[in-house]
């Protein structure tokens, strides 16, 4: 490892170290690798949003090669330009919330925003979390046989899960089902909608918590491998 590697090893073992200083208490070094975490991430989007976002969808289709800006009309039909000169001054609209005599203004600019990308949203989760579940549900045989070089056989873990699926969805759905009391064989199927909802929860969280200890893991290898094993070879000890 050359010598400019190794300084910037050490600089991410330093700001790893700061960042597990939290877990004694809440202490400046913590604060200082906090701040400039969230400092450079801030710049990082800045760019990349200018970068990836403003440029291609606003300024290269105003001010680009392929025409020049005040032409907004072209052989009698609506030049893109002009969408793009509206959509640029909405945006531009946002800004004004930083000016409070006029942070009336920004309040154009983020209800189209917000009500475009909540009318197309709903489409997307409508799709995507409500109609390809229920038509993936439907689909669910609670008998599956399968074909193999021996012939058609049953196939017993693709039952029991398709089962144990088909019970999952339908109790959940009768468990926010309020228009009537949780009585008799209503409230049982609801209980039993809990328990698979909790288990559901349970193993989504124990996601999470697996993630963050990789997450952990990974830095506690990078220090012993990458910082203290290559700081001990560059010093001859190792």
């Amino acid at each position: 490892m050359d010598g400019l590697t190794l300084f910037g090893t050490w600089i991410a073992a330093f700001l790893t170290l700061c960042i597990l200083s939290f877990l004694y208490k809440d202490n400046p070094f913590y604060k200082f690798a906090e701040y400039l975490f969230i400092g450079v991430s801030a710049g990082f989007w800045i760019a990349y949003n200018f970068h990836n976002l403003l440029v291609p969808n606003l300024i290269d289709p105003l001010f680009g090669a392929d025409g020049a800006f005040p032409k907004l009309v072209r052989e009698g039909q609506l030049d893109i330009r002009l969408l793009t000169v509206i959509a640029g001054l909405l945006g531009i609209t946002m800004l004004f919330r930083f000016f409070p005599k006029v942070a009336w203004v920004s309040r154009y600019g983020i209800a189209f925003s917000v009500g475009l990308g909540a009318g197309l949203m709903f489409i997307v989760y409508l799709q995507a979390n409500c109609i390809y579940q229920i038509w993936g549900t439907v689909q669910l045989s609670p008998i599956v046989i399968t074909e193999s070089a021996t012939g058609w056989h049953f196939d017993w873990g693709a039952s029991v899960a398709n089962t144990l699926l088909i019970i999952g969805v339908v109790s959940a759905l009768v468990y926010f089902y309020f228009s009537k009391e949780h009585k008799g064989l209503l409230g049982g199927t609801a209980r039993l909608g809990i328990w698979f909802l909790m288990v559901s929860f349970g193993a989504a969280f124990g996601y999470t918590v697996m993630a963050r200890i990789s997450l952990l893991i990974g830095r506690m290898e990078f220090l012993i491998d990458d910082w203290i094993k290559e700081t001990l070879i560059a010093l001859g000890l190792l």
